[in-house]
C-alpha cells in the first residue's frame, strides 16, 4: 500500500509540473461554470412564471460528458510514456509489484480527477442558496457519487489501455474509441431487439449514471458496474505490466 501511495504522490504532483493538468481543468471547469451561470440564469427568468428550480445533476451531466472526452488525455501517457522513454525497465526492477505500478498510477489520476470533482461542489453550495427549502440532497449525493465512480471506472480503463502501448497518441485514440463504444454503440442494440436487449442496456455507461445514479437512484447494480470497470482495467494494465516483464 506504501508503494501505491508513493507512485500516486509523484504522478498526483506531476500533473500539476505539465501542461496537461491546466488544459484539462480548464476545458472541464470553464464550461461547467458557464453551463451553472446559464442554468442559474433560465431559472431565474422561469421563477417569475412558476418554473421549475435548478437541480444539480445539470451540472453532473455535463461534468461526466467532459469527462468522457478528456479523461484519456489524462491516463494517455501514464504508462505509455515509461514504456516509450526506457523507464519502465526501471520501474520493473525496483521492489514493487506489478499491480502497484499500475494501482499507483490509476490513483494519481483519480485524485487529479476528484480535485476537479471537489472544485465544482461550490456550484451545488452557490445553488442551494438561491432555492427555498434547497436542493435535494438525496439527488446530490447520488449523482456526485456516480461522477466519482464513472471516474474511476474510466481512468481505470484509460490506465489498462496506456499499459498496451508504447505511443500514447495510440493509447488517447483506443482509450477514446472504448469510452465511445461503452457510451454510446454498446447499448444501441437495446432498441430494436425484443431479447436479449437487457444484457446490452446493462453495459452500456448511460444506463448506469444518466438513466439511474444522475437522477438520484443508488442501485447496488450500477456500483458493481462501475468497480467492475475499474477492476477490470487494473487488471488489463497489470497483465500488460507482467507480459512485458518476461518478454
Amino acid at each position: 500500500m506504501r508503494n501505491i501511495w508513493t507512485i500516486a504522490q509523484r504522478e498526483y504532483d506531476n500533473y500539476f509540473n505539465s501542461p496537461v493538468a491546466y488544459v484539462v481543468a480548464l476545458a472541464i471547469l470553464l464550461p461547467i461554470g458557464i453551463i451553472f451561470s446559464i442554468i442559474m440564469f433560465v431559472s431565474s427568468q422561469q421563477s417569475a412564471f412558476g418554473g421549475g428550480a435548478p437541480t444539480p445533476d445539470q451540472l453532473t451531466y455535463w461534468f461526466v460528458i467532459l469527462l468522457l472526452f478528456f479523461s484519456p488525455a489524462v491516463t494517455m501517457r501514464l504508462l505509455s510514456d515509461e514504456s516509450r522513454m526506457g523507464t519502465i525497465e526501471l520501474l520493473l526492477t525496483a521492489p514493487i509489484r506489478d499491480f502497484e505500478l499500475v494501482a499507483g498510477k490509476w490513483l494519481g489520476a483519480f485524485l487529479f480527477i476528484f480535485t476537479l470533482i471537489a472544485a465544482t461542489l461550490i456550484f451545488p453550495i452557490i445553488m442551494n442558496n438561491f432555492i427555498t427549502p434547497g436542493i435535494d440532497l438525496k439527488m446530490l449525493l447520488s449523482s456526485y457519487l456516480g461522477v466519482i465512480l464513472i471516474s474511476s471506472a474510466l481512468l481505470s480503463l484509460g490506465v489498462g489501455i496506456s499499459a498496451i502501448f508504447s505511443n500514447q497518441f495510440a493509447a488517447f485514440f483506443v482509450t477514446f474509441a472504448l469510452f465511445f463504444f461503452l457510451w454510446i454503440l454498446v447499448g444501441a442494440p437495446a432498441s430494436f431487439l425484443q431479447q436479449g436487449g437487457d444484457v446490452f442496456k446493462y453495459l452500456s455507461l448511460g444506463t448506469h449514471f444518466f438513466d439511474s445514479m444522475n437522477r438520484g437512484t443508488i442501485n447496488i447494480g450500477d456500483i458493481v458496474y462501475f468497480l467492475s470497470l475499474t477492476a477490470l482495467g487494473l487488471f488489463v494494465g497489470t497483465t500488460a505490466i507482467e507480459i512485458r516483464r518476461w518478454r
